[in-house]
């Protein structure tokens, strides 16, 4: 049997696979405890600093896997209502954990990202989308509404009208356009895509892991506080981060006219 989420280790990245390519990585009910339990794990894994979510094959993710709805048909509307809100809701625990884990998660996208895919793609801190990448709310089409935090996450990423837009509408639009809503932050050829997914990576694993895991924390946060509640936490954190070893190098360094090494 097909392992549904490949999870590898390197040093202090972390990379998911959504790995059920023949079926455009369309999300089932093994795929989703997969989910739920890797992102469970690495949000406690303190020793990491880099979380890269992918799709194997042709696509990120299609969205969920309407064979697997199918399947529930034969149940009575009550039994669908009380089943699918208890699925979800777990479902919804990987979510949050993307969201909330103190490293960036980095999504690498191609092929299609549609329903649930768009979703758990908003969920990341970064991404990076090939350009033949298509991309669909979905949900309307069969009758749905959105789940995976897309109905929070769309309106704060491209605003209220587009949201709707894209959402009511539930129109395809291309990666061009995604990287004009503010959906991806870099568009590059299909050729390119793990080049440019690497180097940012990279960029993150070898940075000051203190700052930059604030700095996620401080930005996820900033929509449910006041002004003065997050000048109060940019304070606490600018002085956390200025009692850090990689503070003292990054001043150094700059002094020094070298590139900083933090986390020696």
């Amino acid at each position: 049997m097909t392992t549904p989420l490949l999870v590898e280790r390197n040093g202090p990245v972390a990379t998911l696979t959504l790995n059920r390519p023949d079926a455009l990585n369309t999300l089932d009910f093994t795929l989703m405890d997969a989910l739920v339990d890797a992102a469970a794990d690495v949000a406690a894994d303190t020793t990491l600093r880099v979380v890269v979510l992918r799709g194997a094959g042709r696509h990120f993710m299609a969205g969920g896997d309407l064979r697997t709805f199918a399947a529930e048909l034969v149940k009575p509307p009550a039994q669908r209502d009380a089943d699918f809100r208890q699925v979800i809701g777990r479902l919804h625990s990987a979510i949050e954990h993307f969201h909330r884990m103190p490293h960036p998660v980095v999504g690498r996208v191609h092929g299609a990202v549609a329903g649930f895919g768009l979703s758990l793609m908003n969920a990341c801190d970064l991404v990076v989308a090939s350009d033949d990448a298509y991309f669909a709310s979905a949900y309307r089409n069969i009758a749905l509404t959105p789940d995976g935090g897309g109905s929070w996450s769309l309106p704060r990423l491209v605003g209220t009208r587009r949201a709707m837009e894209i959402m009511l509408l539930g129109e395809r639009f291309d990666a061009r356009r995604a990287l004009e809503l503010g959906l991806v932050n870099r568009v590059v050829p299909a050729a390119e895509l793990d080049g440019a997914v690497s180097a940012i990576v990279e960029s993150l694993a070898t940075g000051p892991v203190m700052a930059i895991r604030n700095a996620k924390r401080l930005l996820r946060e900033s929509p449910g506080r006041t002004l003065s509640e997050q000048l109060d936490a940019e304070a606490v954190s600018f002085g956390a981060c200025s009692a850090t070893t990689d503070f003292a190098e990054g001043i150094t360094a700059f002094l020094e006219k070298r590139p900083a090494e933090f986390g020696k």
